[in-house]
């Protein structure tokens, strides 16, 4: 939790679907749902968030590209609770 009382946790997160993508051969699409619980303000908010994910993998097994998928969404999520917990500059004076 950082100090202004805010914070952001990822609770958890399941490949929703993918597949293989249209028209470029060797990567793979798909959705990953992440499950965050969010306290900001005294509030307390519980969510899900939709990510599209893709993956050049090639011929992979399965576990494989779910988990390239999960990589993407960790990712995406790494540069989110970046940004909600960034301060903002204050200006110069």
């Amino acid at each position: 939790m950082s100090s202004d009382g805010a914070s952001f946790e990822v609770k958890g997160c399941e490949v929703r679907y993918y597949g293989p993508h249209k028209t470029i051969p060797g990567r793979f699409t798909g959705v990953v749902r992440v499950m965050v619980e969010e306290h900001f303000m005294g509030n307390a908010t519980h969510y899900h968030l939709d990510l599209k994910v893709k993956a050049d993998t090639g011929p992979v097994s399965t576990a494989e590209m779910r988990t390239a998928l999960l990589a993407h969404a960790a990712h995406q999520l790494n540069r989110l609770k970046a940004r909600h917990s960034e301060k903002l500059p204050a200006a110069a004076e």
